[in-house]
């Protein structure tokens, strides 16, 4: 994709709004084009070479038969990034993230062995026998964790690389991968500490047109390393994610 087409992909999905001038972090100083109305504007031919930067660093990740961990917990990202990263074959964490994911690894691992034994027992109805109150009991349980670990299910292993949107809300995800030195690309609004991330792609980080487009152009370069490299995507063993359609829900403060 040349620099003119992508710059008007991006220009065309609103990636260039940043948030108000009074919430900014001055270390994007160096990423920002402009302030209109109070808004800043992010420069988005630095956008389409930092993203390009991202994109070959993930290639090469999956090229290696790395995996690469998605992490957006926005309410109205959920079904996009799920969609995205299953795309792929990759793991991720939608709903909230897991205190201690990455730095308590052997523990939240043996929560999803539990979480994936459980939803074996219940599909056989080696459960049904139980007492009613256990039995809701369970079902309760199987159910929260199903949420909060179904995208990672077959990650029995620490990520090679961890994909966030929304550094600033994703604090925790940013503070643990830094611990274990694992590589971060992420996307990284006005708001935003570029410095502490590996690979940031400066951009809009609240309105899905947006991250959808980022995240798609990340998973494209995924799915190319993995066909260079002759692996197979592996099967997120989910229910089939709904298509949700690219919306703009996202709004800035």
């Amino acid at each position: 994709m040349s620099v003119p087409t992508i710059i008007k992909d991006l220009l065309e999905r609103g990636v260039h709004f940043g948030h108000l001038s009074k919430h900014w972090d001055p270390k994007m100083k160096k990423f920002i084009f402009g302030k209109k109305k109070n808004l800043y504007i992010i420069d988005l031919q630095k956008t389409a070479e930092k993203l390009e930067e991202a994109k070959d660093f993930v290639r090469k990740v999956a090229l290696k038969g790395g995996c690469i961990l998605f992490v957006a917990t926005k309410k109205h990202f959920k079904d996009t990034i799920e969609k995205l990263a299953s795309s792929c074959g990759m793991p991720y964490l939608v709903e909230r993230w897991i205190g201690g994911f990455l730095t308590n690894f052997v523990t939240v691992n043996s929560r999803i062995k539990k979480y994936i034994q459980l939803k074996e027992k219940k599909e056989k109805g080696e459960l049904d026998n139980l007492p009613t109150k256990e039995l809701l009991r369970l079902n309760r349980e199987i159910d929260k964790m199903h949420r909060n670990y179904r995208g990672v299910i077959f990650l029995d292993k620490l990520p090679d690389c961890v994909y966030i949107v929304d550094t600033k809300r994703e604090d925790a995800a940013v503070k643990e991968a830094k611990k274990l030195n694992i590589p971060i690309v992420a996307i990284v609004d006005t708001d935003s500490d570029p410095d502490i991330i590996d690979y940031p792609i400066p951009g809009n980080d609240d309105a899905i047109k947006s991250v959808g487009f980022i995240t798609s152009c990340i998973v494209e370069a995924i799915n190319q390393g993995l066909e260079e490299g002759g692996y197979k995507k592996k099967d997120t063993n989910i229910e089939e994610v709904k298509d949700s359609p690219m919306q703009d829900e996202g709004t800035k403060q």
